[in-house]
């Protein structure tokens, strides 16, 4: 079968189409005939190993897994013999984990973080609705949000944030998104309340407080938001931080009582992403989509994500 593979870390021509064995499929498992996946910020940092930390995962001199690719949407078209939940033929979308949707086929256990496509979803608009869509959701859940709560978004076009301002919106929380200014009016289609322009306008410095800050791109601080959060106020970010100490700051400011970091972990499971098929159906949730491309340009499609100037999600399309 056709892939992307990368056998060693660094810029996005360390990536090349090849032909690689097809996955096996265990009797638990589905076999998935990838129709579309994404290329996004969990991708990139494993490609490039930056930050160092990352090795951790994917191994410290070259990586263990050389097929990268966490969303997908496609078919079933082989299952093992204990698989009792997805018939072959079935659509489906999903997250995996351990990667290997940037290639033609995707093997996954039944009881992974998958499940049946949304009836009203292309492979497309399927593909990109698990990755930064569960990261949103994570962080929300972690801060126990609420109708009626002043929730400020930063990076909402991105594709953490896009999610978070539609699905903060479903929540009924009041949202106030940051974006550039020819973003403005695409974010507040998403579901933002107020739009703050980030190029003639400093958050950090505005009038307002929130009870909740959700960085999605990492480019604020706690230290830098304290300031407009209200007491007992919750700051969150999907980045380890400047100097990574977010993680730390989770552990630390809730013992000090007052204003607080939160860093949870990401849980996959099949109940997250039949979540977002359900939002999906009734058209509360649609991932945002920016470029498209075949996956013969993934290093194409790589370095425009590397750009970090992407504008929700940048989709591959496998079958074409």
């Amino acid at each position: 079968m056709k892939a992307a593979v990368y056998t060693g870390y660094g810029a996005p021509d360390v990536v090349r189409i090849t032909e690689i064995e097809r996955p096996a499929v265990k009797d638990n498992e589905l076999l998935v005939k990838v129709h579309a996946t994404t290329v996004n910020r969990t991708d990139c940092a494993y490609r490039s190993a930056k930050p160092f930390v990352n090795r951790l995962f994917t191994g410290l001199v070259k990586p263990r897994a050389t097929v990268l690719g966490t969303e997908f949407a496609g078919v079933v078209t082989a299952i093992g013999s204990a698989v009792t939940s997805y018939p072959v033929g079935e659509r489906v979308f999903g997250f995996s984990a351990r990667g290997g949707a940037h290639a033609e086929y995707l093997s996954i256990p039944q009881d992974g973080p998958l499940a049946t496509m949304p009836s009203n979803s292309t492979f497309e608009q399927a593909a990109p609705g698990t990755e930064a869509a569960h990261y949103a959701l994570s962080l929300i859940r972690a801060a126990k949000l609420h109708k009626g709560q002043d929730v400020l978004v930063n990076g909402a076009t991105g594709g953490i944030g896009s999610a978070a301002v539609q699905l903060l919106r479903v929540l009924g929380a009041n949202v106030t998104a940051v974006c550039g200014t020819e973003h403005v009016e695409l974010v507040r289609g998403l579901g933002a309340g107020r739009v703050i322009d980030y190029t003639a306008e400093d958050f950090t410095k505005d009038d307002r407080t929130y009870d909740v800050i959700l960085d999605a791109v990492g480019k604020s601080t706690f230290g830098r938001c304290r300031r407009v959060l209200r007491p007992g106020g919750i700051y969150l970010s999907s980045e380890l931080g400047p100097l990574s100490q977010n993680p730390l700051l989770a552990l630390i400011t809730p013992v000090l009582g007052g204003k607080r970091v939160k860093f949870p972990i990401p849980k996959h499971g099949p109940e997250i992403v039949r979540h977002f098929q359900q939002l999906m159906e009734s058209e509360q949730f649609r991932p945002l989509i920016d470029r498209r491309y075949p996956l013969d340009q993934i290093v194409e499609a790589y370095r425009y994500v590397d750009t970090g100037q992407k504008i929700g999600n940048v989709v591959l399309n496998v079958e074409p």
